[in-house]
Parts: C-alpha cells; sequence; structure tokens
C-alpha cells in the first residue's frame, strides 16, 4: 500500500511525501518516518519533525469533528458503515484508556500496533467523552512516543541492514 502511495506522490517533494504519509490513517508516521529516511533519504531530524507534525495536524479538526458533526453524518450510509466497522475495531482496545485515561490515551497512541494511533485515538476519546484539550494533549505526547519509538527502530533497522 505504501509503494502505490509512493508511486502516485512521486513527483511531490520528499518533505510533503513524508508530511502526507504522516497524515494518512493508513500509514501515519509510522510508515512516514521509515520512508523518509529510509527511501527518500532525509535526515532524521528532518524526518520526524515532518512527521511528527503531519500526524498532529489532523487531531484537533478531528477531535471537533467528531464532538460536533460525526451524528450528522451517521446518516450518511456508507460513513455509517465505516465509522461502525472501525467503532468495532478500536473499542475494546480501549478498555486501558477507561483504566488509566489519559496516560492510557498517551499510551495506547504512542505505542505503535494496528489500530491505534492518533486518528483512532481520536474516535477513542470520543468514545470515551473524554476532555477535548486534556484529549489533544494525550495524543500529542502519544505522538511524541510513536515518532521516538520509529525513529529508533528504524534506525536500528537501517544499521543492521548495512552490516550486511
Amino acid at each position: 500500500m505504501v509503494e502505490k502511495l509512493l508511486i502516485y506522490f512521486s513527483t511531490l517533494p520528499k518533505e510533503l511525501i513524508v508530511f502526507l504519509l504522516a497524515v494518512l490513517p493508513i500509514s501515519e508516521l509510522r510508515g512516514a518516518i521509515p520512508v523518509g529516511v529510509g527511501v527518500l533519504n532525509l535526515s532524521i531530524a528532518k524526518t520526524f519533525f515532518i512527521a511528527l507534525i503531519g500526524n498532529f495536524s489532523f487531531v484537533i479538526p478531528f477531535i471537533w469533528f467528531l464532538n460536533n458533526l460525526h451524528q450528522y453524518f451517521m446518516r450518511i450510509s456508507w460513513y455509517s458503515r465505516f465509522f461502525s466497522w472501525w467503532y468495532k475495531k478500536v473499542k475494546p482496545k480501549t478498555k486501558n484508556i477507561e483504566k488509566y485515561e489519559y496516560i492510557g490515551l498517551a499510551l495506547f497512541v504512542g505505542i505503535p500496533l494496528p489500530i491505534t494511533g492518533a486518528w483512532s485515538g481520536c474516535l477513542a476519546s470520543y468514545l470515551l467523552g473524554l476532555n477535548f484539550w486534556k484529549s489533544v494533549i494525550s495524543i500529542f505526547v502519544g505522538i511524541l512516543i510513536a515518532g521516538l519509538i520509529v525513529t529508533v527502530s528504524t534506525l536500528s533497522t537501517l544499521q543492521m541492514i548495512r552490516m550486511f
């Protein structure tokens, strides 16, 4: 999937590719950082910063959307089907968020596993009725944690590849 996106984005500046990959719910910064450093040969610091901004850029608007407009969009069949599917994927993973609230939300976003990340963190915040600004801060902290984990993993993997 990321390969197809890279082909589609190939005419764009490298920095914009990293930004767009970080915004997309499919890849988020978990895909943007390895691509930026390993494929596009951008510096670690530049890639990390761009991916962080890209991954955080939608958080405030998306939580606002969920809190204010989501209920109206649920009347649209394709939106309702998609949201119901996503809800079923995210809801079982919210038990720790419920228990630890904002620390749990930061860890949920920060630990790079499938169906976790900033997009799902926004949805979990909405589902649990958490405070808007506290959720935004927790999700940002989670993005930082995920960014650090993915950056260290990427650099370690690249170092191992170079050894062979």
